[in-house]
């Protein structure tokens, strides 16, 4: 019986240790960027600090319920689990409420759920199940198909709510399916469709269009293993599709808040009067939080000595911006140490799903690892200004129940997955 007990409680302790490092110097930088100068009071959940504290500890109990549940269930009713999460995306086109345009969240008494948070570990499950099948190939054409649209079907629903950020994150699925044998073209041909897209926006379609059309008959003449020329020709005419195409999605598709972001991300606007007002409404929270990072030198100012932070002039920054935070009270070392903890946490979850003997539980680690990759790429980059901006939230550092608690069921089911792993005798 103690044997079989002392079983139970072996998982995986180095993830579970970045885990509750990254939640802790989130709270902490939390708590800096929302306090008001008053006394703090840690459970005052008048505050984003005291709802968070709240939140991380209704976490410990999430973590407990999702480790006792067999690791069996997970890939069992994984299929039901997408379907319940599909539901509630569903649900949201009839009883959402709209908060910063975008209908994603639903309100429940006092606080609010954003269930698309949690249909990416829905569809992280259901993608882990569907290409574990023994009849599922990949490689082939059908089931790369059907994989698509298992992937498709949410982040269109949360692209119909107008939540743009959570979208994309469903790209990260291709890094799963390219590690499961997806053919290395499809990635030449999303490489290549956003760079044609960038260049087109920046230069125009004719110029783009020129230099797709070097590359691509130069790729054909000199390059030892040919393609037929009927395929160079139907590359090209891509090429043109995309490089024309893309003004007319960038003008008609997108929205005006979108126009603007890429616009002022390209340095696409030439009017310096619409410039500097474009600045002003949808640069101000980039300039802010580049101005704040950037005071903040080696070391920082101190924790809650920031006078940029504590001065609220990077709004709401204890969401997509807390990055900001750290960069102004703890610095260059500051921020070495969360790249490097969120580094750390990606190259374990990878290092543990090669380690995995069922397909599932690989799969499964691959989408943890590829979701958190996203949104910890996006986040930084955008509040560097490297990327537009585009809103979304640190894992396990922005401020939100909804996030926390996603990521929180995100990681500790493939914790609970691995364990069957490590308690094998």
């Amino acid at each position: 019986m103690v044997r079989e007990t002392n079983r139970n409680f072996k998982f995986d302790w180095i993830t579970i240790i970045l885990f509750f490092l990254l939640v802790a110097f989130g709270w902490l930088n939390i708590l800096s960027a929302s306090h008001t100068g008053d006394l703090i009071n840690y459970l005052d959940i008048s505050h984003p600090y005291g709802k968070q504290t709240v939140f991380i500890f209704l976490t410990f109990g999430l973590i407990i319920v999702l480790l006792a549940i067999d690791a069996k269930f997970y890939e069992r009713f994984s299929s039901i689990i997408y379907l319940v999460s599909m539901v509630s995306l569903v649900g949201l086109f009839i009883f959402g409420k709209n908060v910063n345009g975008a209908t994603s969240w639903y309100a429940i008494g006092g606080m609010t759920l954003q269930p698309s948070e949690f249909a990416k570990t829905a569809t992280a499950l259901a993608v882990a199940k569907y290409i574990s099948d023994l009849n599922t190939n990949i490689k082939n054409l059908k089931d790369q198909i059907q994989t698509f649209v298992i992937i498709s079907i949410p982040a269109l629903l949360v692209l119909l709510q107008n939540d743009t950020g959570s979208t994309i994150v469903y790209g990260a699925f291709f890094f799963v399916l390219y590690r499961e044998g997806l053919p290395k073209y499809y990635l030449t041909i999303a490489i290549s469709a956003i760079l044609l897209s960038i260049l087109a926006l920046k230069f125009g379609a004719i110029i783009t269009s020129v230099i797709a059309a070097i590359f691509i008959f130069g790729y054909h003449f000199f390059n030892k293993k040919k393609l037929r020329f009927a395929q160079t020709i139907f590359i090209f005419i891509a090429a043109l599709c995309i490089s024309f195409g893309v003004k007319y999605f960038y003008q008609s598709i997108l929205k005006p808040h979108q126009q603007d972001r890429i616009s002022l991300w390209l340095r696409l606007e030439k009017d310096p009067v619409k410039l500097e007002k474009m600045k002003k409404t949808f640069a101000y929270n980039l300039n802010e939080s580049e101005k704040a990072i950037g005071s903040g030198g080696f070391s920082g100012k101190g924790f809650m000595e920031g006078t940029r932070t504590t001065g609220k002039f990077v709004p709401e920054q204890h969401t997509d911006y807390i990055f900001s935070t750290v960069g102004e009270e703890w610095g260059f070392l500051g921020c070495s140490f969360v790249v490097i903890v969120f580094v750390l946490l990606l190259l374990r979850i990878l290092h543990l799903a090669e380690l995995q003997k069922s397909q599932f539980s690989r799969v499964y680690g691959y989408g943890v690892a590829s979701i958190i990759f996203i949104h910890f790429l996006i986040n930084i980059g955008m509040v560097m200004g490297l990327i537009p901006t585009i809103g979304i939230p640190l894992p396990l550092f922005s401020y939100g129940g909804s996030g926390l608690w996603a990521f929180t069921i995100l990681i500790f089911i493939f914790i609970k997955l691995d364990s069957n792993r490590i308690n094998e005798w």
